[in-house]
């Protein structure tokens, strides 16, 4: 169950890298909201998960969900950069959670 909320925790993560572009674009009280929200929740289940696991794993994974989340997600919606070399260490952060997830 620790994984799972990790994996949520970094999910809210990326929502909340979102949010802060909508919050960037629009400077409205809903979008200061929604951003709070977001990590207030990444935060929240990030706490759960370092009830179980170590704190080192967890933090690693959590920012490395965040770090290719938002990446990729800029890449899809905010045309960022589609470089294969990009995409090459993105894939390398996945592949770290990965092996995070797997020696643990």
């Amino acid at each position: 169950m620790a994984w799972v909320s990790l994996i949520v925790a970094g999910l809210f993560e990326v929502c909340g890298v979102l949010s802060i572009n909508k919050l960037h674009r629009d400077k409205s009280l809903f979008s200061l909201i929604l951003l709070l929200i977001f990590f207030g929740l990444s935060f929240f289940f990030l706490s759960l998960a370092l009830e179980v696991l170590p704190m080192g794993t967890t933090y690693a994974v959590w920012t490395g969900i965040g770090a290719s989340g938002g990446a990729l997600l800029g890449m899809v919606f905010f045309g960022e950069s589609k470089d294969w070399k990009r995409i090459f260490f993105i894939m390398l952060i996945i592949f770290a959670v990965v092996g995070l997830k797997l020696i643990s």
